[in-house]
């Protein structure tokens, strides 16, 4: 897990939600890192083009409103990781639907 490249964390277990089907992550936080606020999003990057995938936690804003994360909290802002695949299929069928028209 990493904040703009920096390592704070790991991923400590993966599972599936049963009622909602969703995968669930649970994720490990350096103390020395302290809490994140509750307004914080989560999405899955690429190291390089085909390289290793990652979880990139990006720090929302604080004010008195906001609280911080603590053990068992959700991230509700999440991005899924994007799929290299998908995304040249997609620009093949792009290129080969145009007519030149």
């Amino acid at each position: 897990m990493k904040i703009g490249g920096v390592v704070v964390g790991r991923v400590s277990n993966i599972s599936l939600d049963t009622e909602y089907y969703t995968p669930v992550v649970t994720l490990s936080i350096g103390t020395q890192y302290g809490y994140f606020p509750d307004t914080s999003s989560a999405q899955i990057l690429t190291s390089g083009l085909i390289g290793e995938q990652y979880i990139s936690l990006v720090p929302g804003f604080v004010d008195d409103d906001v609280d911080m994360l603590q053990d068992g909290d959700f991230i509700e802002d999440t991005k899924s990781a994007l799929v290299l695949e998908n995304l040249i299929g997609q620009f093949l069928y792009n290129v080969g639907g145009d007519s030149g028209e």
